[in-house]
Order: C-alpha cells, then sequence, then structure tokens
C-alpha cells in the first residue's frame, strides 16, 4: 500500500507541477533561475538568449555572456552599459539541446540563421511573362 501511496502523491504533484508552471532541469538543479525566467513547460535547458542585446545567460553557472571587444567574456553581473537593459521584460529564446561551456561554438552556428528576410530572394511569377 505504501508504494501506492507514493506514486498516487508523485502523479499529483506532476499534474500540479506542469498545469501551475514549469520545471526546468539545468545541470546544477539546486540553483534556481532567474526571475526574469519563466518557461512554460518542462525543459533541459543550460543558456537562455536575449537576441535583442546578444547576451547569453548560463542558467547552470549563473553567469552572463556576452561579447566584450571580440571575446566572450562570462560574469555573474552584466557591465554598466547595460543598465538600461529590463531582462523581465525583454524577448529572450532558450537554447535547447547544448550544454558545452563554449557558447561562441553555439552563437558562430547559430546566429547566421536570426533575424534573415526573405527581401533580397527573387520571386518567380507564375504565368507571368517579362
Amino acid at each position: 500500500m505504501r508504494i501506492r501511496e507514493c506514486l498516487l502523491v508523485a502523479v499529483v504533484l506532476s499534474i500540479f507541477t506542469t498545469s501551475c508552471g514549469p520545471v526546468v532541469i539545468s545541470s546544477r538543479p539546486n540553483n534556481p533561475p532567474p526571475p526574469w525566467f519563466y518557461p512554460s513547460r518542462l525543459e533541459v535547458v543550460r543558456y537562455v538568449y536575449f537576441p535583442e542585446f546578444s547576451i547569453y545567460y548560463d542558467l547552470s553557472q549563473r553567469t552572463y555572456l556576452y561579447l566584450d571587444g571580440g571575446i566572450w567574456v562570462r560574469r555573474s553581473v552584466l557591465p554598466p552599459r547595460y543598465a538600461h537593459i529590463n531582462l523581465r521584460r525583454s524577448r529572450y529564446q532558450r537554447i535547447r539541446n547544448y550544454n558545452d561551456d563554449n557558447i561562441r561554438r553555439y552563437h558562430d552556428r547559430h546566429d547566421s540563421n536570426r533575424g534573415r528576410s526573405n527581401r533580397t530572394t527573387s520571386r518567380k511569377s507564375k504565368g507571368r511573362r517579362n
């Protein structure tokens, strides 16, 4: 009977957890995420990216990563030049399935696809003669 009770409690907790809000799992689960990070479901996420500012936040090490003089630096606090930013109101992207310490590798691989538009692509018109 004891096992059934534990199983029931686990099921009820998982239902309440998913209905009330997300559960974030990082490589260091005992470190809570910052107050501006509110994911909407169960995910394994290490990094969060703020595309407007090219800033990453490492949830496992609780540090910000940003370019400083062309070099990616890791700091626990953003420098004064970012003092005007309100991260609680800023748009961010969860970086899924990337757990490496080298954010430059990820950024170089994925940043080239961000912000593209189709303005420079030519469209072929069907049935239209030039």
